[in-house]
């Protein structure tokens, strides 16, 4: 399995021969700049919730790529209305898809569009690809729901939000490994802007002083997991 981060919280996950991309937002972040969305390719598309800085390149993706839009039913609506067409709205719990089985958790942040309409609860998401289970977070606090993930799996990677101000800083981010049972964890939703700029290297040694790795990949760097 291969990760590439685009900044923010958008990535890329290559399992079993698919590509997922998730919460697509480069094009208005300055520090992507690099990133050629045109080179981008993508099957499925899973977004959290419906703030700009998840769903600014949401249309623009989903139509060159063709890819499969898995969100919430309040941002599949609004990106129906943007004319993508190839879309699938789920809520919390699983669904099956051709690759296997994604479920949608809780997440505690808010949810608008970006054209101020209703943007539905936020979300999580688990998958299960290439023999490994993924939790990412979506936009969250630390919260008790999470405690459930580890009674329901045993989780190989979390991505994790750590920037703080709008979602868990680092020290959240450290319980909710306790929380999850999950060791293993890829830092997101940092270091865009000002508010939520953290000190990556002592991010790194906190984590490490506990027993744990915070995997910091720089903007446009693939890793395998």
């Amino acid at each position: 399995m291969k990760y590439t981060y685009y900044g923010q919280s958008c990535f890329l996950l290559e399992a079993d021969g698919k590509k997922f991309l998730f919460d697509p937002f480069i094009t208005p972040n300055p520090k992507a700049a690099e990133i050629d969305t045109k080179a981008i390719e993508a099957d499925y598309i899973l977004v959290s919730h419906g703030h700009g800085d998840h769903v600014a390149d949401l249309e623009l993706l989903a139509k060159q790529t063709g890819a499969l839009v898995i969100t919430t039913p309040e941002v599949a609506d609004w990106a129906g209305k943007q004319g993508i067409t190839n879309i699938h709205p789920m809520n919390f719990g699983i669904t099956k898809f051709d690759f296997g089985k994604v479920r949608m958790v809780w997440a505690t942040h808010s949810s608008s569009m970006p054209d101020g309409s209703y943007g539905g609860n936020p979300a999580g998401f688990v998958l299960e690809l290439e023999g490994k289970t993924v939790y990412f977070a979506g936009d969250t606090s630390l919260n008790a729901d999470m405690k459930l993930l580890a009674d329901l799996y045993t989780l190989d990677y979390a991505i994790l939000p750590i920037g703080g101000n709008y979602t868990m800083d680092v020290d959240d981010a450290l319980i909710a490994t306790k929380y999850i049972n999950c060791d293993r964890v890829i830092g997101v939703h940092y270091n865009t802007f000002p508010v939520i700029e953290i000190d990556t290297e002592e991010s790194v040694a906190k984590f490490k002083r506990e027993n744990k790795q915070l995997l910091l990949p720089a903007i446009g760097e693939t890793i395998a997991l």
